[in-house]
C-alpha cells in the first residue's frame, strides 16, 4: 500500500512491546467496513442520484474524488492515533481551550438533531416495506430504541460483524441495480474527466458532491473504531491503511452505482427527486413500475441497511468519542487509544449517557419537528466540523505531537489542505444560505 505520509521510511517509528508491524492482511479489515457503513446514509445517494439525474454521468469524476478526499481524512485521523497512542479529542485538547468548547457544542446539538433524522429515515423503508403496520413516526422510534439496546448490550467486536452484514447486503443491492439498469460505460469513462456541467451553481454543486460522498463527524470516529478494534500501535500502521482503502473503495462502489442508477433511470426520463430519505421511497416506486414489485422490495431492503447502518454506526462511534470527550474533562492524562482498546469506554456512564441523548429527546422531533431557529445552528455546526477536522489535522500531524516519521508528508498535507478548503468552501456556501434575517 503505498504510503500517504509521503514519507520514505519508517526507521526509528516508536514501537510499544509486542507492536511488531503487522503484514496487511484482508483478514484484519474491519473498521475501514464500519466508517463506510456509517458514512454513507440516505442521504448521501440520494444526492449521488439526483447527480445522476440532473448531469447524467458528467459528474463521475467529482463522486470518485469525493472517495479520495475522505481516504486521507481517515488515514490521518487513524494515523494520529496509532503513531501517538493518543485519541483524536486529546489531540485537539491540545490545540486550545476552544477546540473542547467547540466540540461540547458541536455534540449536543448536532446529536439532538441527527438523532431524529437517523430514525426517519431508518423508519422510511419499513414503512414502505410494512404499509399500514405503524405510522412513520412510531416505526422511527422503533429503530432508534432497537439501535439504542443493540449498541447498548454488546461490545465493538459483535457491532463489526453486524456491521459488516449489513454492508454485504447495501453491496448486493447497489450493485445489483446498477447492473440491472445496463450502464452505458462509454458514457461512464467519460464521465472521469473533470469537467463541470453548465448551469447556474454548477461549481457549489460539484463541490456539495464531492464534500458529501461519506463525509461526517464518522471519519473522525474512525482512530476510535481502529482503537477499539485492539489496534493501538504503530504495528498495526499498514493493516489499518489497508482498512481505510477498503473503506473508500466499498463507498465508492455504492455511489458510483447510485449515480449509474440516476443517469440511467431519472436522466433520460427527466425525473426529479426529492430531498432526503423520501427521494430513496420515491425510487423504489419507480422500480415498482419499471422491474416489478421483487426489484422494489429488494431495493427497500438496501435503503434500510443504508439508513439503520448509519444510525447504529452515529450511536456507537460518536458515543465513544463523548465518552473519551469526558474523560479527559475529568482526568487530563486520560485520553489514550489504550483505554478505547480495552473497552471500558464502551461500558462507561458517559457513553451510555449520549445513547440515550441520540434517542430519546431526538423523539419529541419525531412528532413536532424542528424548531426553525434548531434547523439553522444545526447546519451551520454540521459544516463547520468538517473543515475543522481537516484543518486540525494538518496542525497535529505536523507539529511536534507526532512523531517525526509519522508526520504528514507532502501527498498527505495536499490531500489535507485540498479537504479543508473544500470544506471551508462549503461551510461559508451554508452559512450564507441561512435565512439569518428570519433567525433574529
Amino acid at each position: 500500500m503505498a504510503d500517504t505520509t509521503g514519507n520514505t521510511s519508517d526507521a526509528g517509528a516508536p514501537h510499544d512491546p509486542g507492536s511488531a508491524p503487522r503484514k496487511s492482511s484482508w483478514r484484519y479489515i474491519g473498521p475501514g467496513i464500519v466508517v463506510a457503513a456509517t458514512g454513507v446514509g440516505a442521504g448521501d445517494l440520494v444526492a449521488t442520484l439526483i447527480a445522476g439525474s440532473n448531469f447524467g454521468y458528467t459528474l463521475l469524476w467529482a463522486a470518485v474524488l469525493g472517495c479520495l478526499v475522505k481516504i486521507s481524512l481517515a488515514e490521518a485521523a487513524g494515523r494520529w492515533h496509532l503513531s501517538t497512542g493518543r485519541t483524536l479529542f486529546d489531540g485537539w485538547a491540545s490545540l486550545g481551550r476552544w477546540t473542547t468548547y467547540f466540540f461540547a457544542v458541536y455534540v449536543v446539538i448536532w446529536g439532538f438533531s441527527y438523532g431524529a433524522a437517523a430514525m426517519s429515515s431508518s423508519a422510511l423503508p419499513l414503512q414502505a416495506l410494512f404499509p399500514g403496520v405503524m405510522d412513520l413516526e412510531w416505526w422511527g422510534v422503533a429503530c432508534g430504541v432497537v439501535g439504542l439496546v443493540f449498541v447498548w448490550f454488546n461490545k465493538y467486536a459483535v457491532f463489526e460483524k453486524v456491521m459488516t452484514v449489513m454492508v454485504g447486503v447495501m453491496f448486493v443491492v447497489t450493485v445489483y441495480l446498477a447492473i440491472r439498469v445496463t450502464p452505458n460505460l462509454g458514457n461512464a469513462f467519460a464521465g472521469l474527466l473533470p469537467v463541470v456541467p453548465d448551469g447556474e451553481d454548477s461549481v457549489l454543486n460539484t463541490l456539495g458532491l464531492i464534500g458529501g460522498v461519506g463525509g461526517t463527524i464518522t471519519l473522525a470516529a474512525y482512530g476510535y473504531w481502529v482503537n477499539a478494534k485492539g489496534w493501538a500501535n504503530t504495528g498495526w500502521m499498514k493493516v489499518m491503511r489497508l482498512d481505510n482503502r477498503v473503506a473508500y473503495i466499498t463507498t465508492g462502489v455504492f455511489v458510483v452505482a447510485m449515480l449509474f442508477v440516476g443517469a440511467e433511470m431519472l436522466h433520460a426520463a427527466n425525473i426529479a427527486l426529492s430531498g432526503g430519505g423520501k427521494g430513496l421511497v420515491q425510487l423504489g416506486d419507480i422500480l415498482a413500475d419499471e422491474y416489478g414489485t421483487a426489484t422494489a422490495k429488494f431495493f427497500l431492503i438496501g435503503f434500510f441497511a443504508t439508513s439503520f447502518t448509519s444510525l447504529i454506526g452515529v450511536w456507537h462511534g460518536v458515543s465513544l468519542m463523548f465518552a473519551d470527550f469526558v474523560a479527559r474533562q475529568r482526568d487530563k492524562t486520560a485520553g489514550k487509544g489504550k483505554e478505547i482498546a480495552s473497552g471500558e469506554h464502551e461500558r462507561s456512564w458517559p457513553f451510555r449517557a449520549y445513547l440515550l441523548w441520540l434517542t430519546f429527546p431526538p423523539i419529541v422531533l419525531l412528532f413536532q419537528g424542528e424548531p426553525f431557529r434548531l434547523v439553522i445552528i444545526y447546519g451551520v455546526l454540521g459544516a463547520a466540523f468538517m473543515p475543522f477536522l481537516a484543518l486540525t489535522l494538518i496542525w497535529l500531524l505536523n507539529s511536534s505531537r507526532t512523531p517525526r516519521e509519522w508526520r504528514s508528508g507532502w501527498l498527505s498535507n495536499t490531500m489535507l489542505a485540498v479537504a479543508g478548503l473544500l470544506f471551508l468552501v462549503l461551510c461559508l456556501k451554508e452559512i450564507w444560505d441561512q435565512p439569518w434575517g428570519e433567525f433574529f
